[in-house]
């Protein structure tokens, strides 16, 4: 198989899953406490980068930070634009102990530490603080998860330039612990009803204010296995029944989404090419079904030394 795919099967890798999924929370309430509101909470986010998960440039007083969760080497690396740096090994550890270790590299590089102790998105979370559970930490299961993450943002990247509209960046939920990214028609949408585990309800209401056609991808937690989503809000009538591509796909009726295996991709001939399919096909759908105006919304996707064509 295409080493740019790993297999990542959830339960084998599930419990250290589980305790990324948490130590990213904490670096991203760092940004979060730090970096001005931004609509539908995209200061929050973090990013794919070459090492791992970094929360790109954050302001933090009168200094600027970036946090890295390295998950190639493995470590959490902190570096400031003064020209500190610092970190600590990522390793089988409880997270009131990850989270200890990052507030003293915080400290220890002047920069604020204080930011919500609580997990979000997860029903009756515990406080990081409180957490003393050892949790264990699969060096090559975390490091094939990110090479995956890899392929998927190149490839919602390039699905990204098909779209002259507003159109969020490629960027990880650590909340939902999901890789997205989002287009929008520009029409107003219906007040959300909320109801999201641990997340305020003016936050889900602000996020969805504006009638959307989202895509992302979950390492299992969703749907109990590695898996491509698609939904539209508000749904159109008639946007369960529509095709979408390629065969592997479904609607599932749980969640409201389409649902396309990572598997299927990741055995795909071309896997891009499937995965673009999925993201183009259900795209449509939302807009079609939902009156975006595409003849002004879309365009031809972007390709490299080439300005797009008026």
């Amino acid at each position: 198989m295409n080493g740019a795919w790993p297999a990542i099967p959830y339960e084998a890798w599930r419990e250290s899953c589980e305790a990324l999924h948490l130590f990213s929370q904490i670096v991203g309430k760092y940004r979060l406490a730090n970096t001005p509101w931004q609509n539908h909470s995209w200061q929050a986010t973090l990013y794919v980068s070459a090492r791992g998960l970094t929360t790109g440039l954050v302001p933090d007083g009168n200094e600027d930070a970036e946090i890295v969760l390295d998950l190639v080497d493995h470590k959490v690396r902190a570096f400031t634009a003064a020209g500190g740096d610092g970190g600590f090994d990522l390793e089988p550890m409880s997270v009131r102990h990850f989270h200890e270790r990052f507030i003293a590299l915080l400290d220890e590089l002047g920069l604020s530490s204080r930011f919500s102790a609580r997990p979000s998105e997860i029903a009756d979370g515990i406080r990081f603080a409180d957490d003393t559970r050892l949790r264990a930490y699969d060096r090559d299961a975390v490091n094939r998860f990110f090479r995956a993450c890899v392929s998927i943002d190149r490839t919602f990247k390039r699905f990204r330039t098909g779209f002259l509209g507003k159109a969020s960046p490629v960027h990880f939920f650590w909340g939902s612990f999901d890789l997205a990214v989002t287009r929008f028609s520009g029409e107003v949408a219906p007040l959300h009803a909320g109801g999201i585990p641990a997340l305020p309800d003016e936050i889900t209401r602000e996020a969805y204010s504006h009638q959307v056609s989202s895509a992302g991808f979950w390492p299992g937690a969703g749907s109990g296995f590695p898996a491509f989503y698609s939904y539209a809000y508000p749904a159109p009538e008639g946007f369960a029944q529509a095709r979408a591509m390629p065969e592997a796909a479904y609607f599932d009726g749980q969640l409201g989404e389409f649902i396309l295996p990572y598997d299927a991709v990741r055995e795909a001939r071309d896997p891009e090419a499937m995965l673009l399919a999925f993201l183009q096909s259900t795209y449509e759908a939302a807009a079609d079904l939902g009156g975006w105006k595409r003849k002004e919304l879309d365009c031809e996707m972007g390709q490299p030394r080439r300005p797009r064509r008026i």
